[in-house]
């Protein structure tokens, strides 16, 4: 085990709590084993251990990631989601390899949503020329956590949405049996609706979506008083 890893691997498993673990495994349908370390304590050991411990170079942090990544407890995915976040010095426009190798590897959508929310944005505000060569491929990729990220990227954008991008995607997905590309169409639209709740009102009405997608994606703009 790589020594920059190794600490926090021991960390977490002196707080492993088996009956969370059980639980934890069976929300995530028995895909993943978990040390069974909810979300605070676990932040309890990674945030102090990052902040005293950085790496040196950008292929180390490749090299880590993916370490982290095969390892079986979910927990070091996290892990990977923070360490990578950590240390945005080191992203390059490369970095978008290493970035889809984690969407399509152990994919599920605890994992997946992390890296959209805490890698993707990011990335592509400090890559703007990879956004349209990078996610149009996700998007008619038949990897549907490549066409949920494609979709889910720009939730944070807020006024700066790409509408045009964000209408397209979700034309060319809406018809998708996927529960979970369903959702992520409702979650991008409400997460704009905060943003402009006329243009997702708009679209919605134009557009014939699943209903588990109109439902998200208009839950906010029906909740607000009239």
């Amino acid at each position: 085990m790589h020594p920059f890893i190794e600490p926090v691997y021991e960390a977490l498993k002196k707080q492993a709590d088996p009956s969370n673990a059980v639980a934890m495994k069976a929300y995530m349908v028995n895909h993943f084993d978990f040390f069974g370390i909810k979300t605070p304590v676990r932040d309890e050991i990674v945030k102090p251990y990052l902040k005293a411990h950085l790496l040196s170079n950008a292929s180390e942090l490749d090299e880590i990631i993916k370490a982290l990544w095969a390892m079986p407890e979910r927990e070091m995915q996290y892990f990977a989601i923070d360490v990578f976040l950590a240390h945005k010095k080191y992203w390059n426009s490369s970095s978008i390899k290493l970035i889809e190798y984690c969407i399509i590897h152990q994919s599920w959508w605890d994992t997946v949503d992390g890296i959209c929310s805490d890698w993707l944005g990011a990335y592509f505000k400090l890559y703007p020329e990879q956004v349209i060569l990078i996610t149009s491929q996700w998007n008619k990729s038949h990897n549907i956590w490549l066409q949920r990220s494609s979709i889910l990227f720009q939730k944070s954008y807020k006024k700066n949405t790409d509408t045009v991008l964000l209408s397209n995607y979700i034309i060319h997905c809406k018809d998708s049996k996927e529960f979970f590309i369903r959702k992520a169409i409702g979650w991008a639209l409400r997460e704009y609706s905060k943003t402009n709740p006329d243009w997702v009102i708009a679209f919605v009405a134009k557009h014939k979506l699943s209903p588990l997608s109109e439902k998200e994606a208009l839950r906010v703009i029906q909740k607000k008083p009239k």
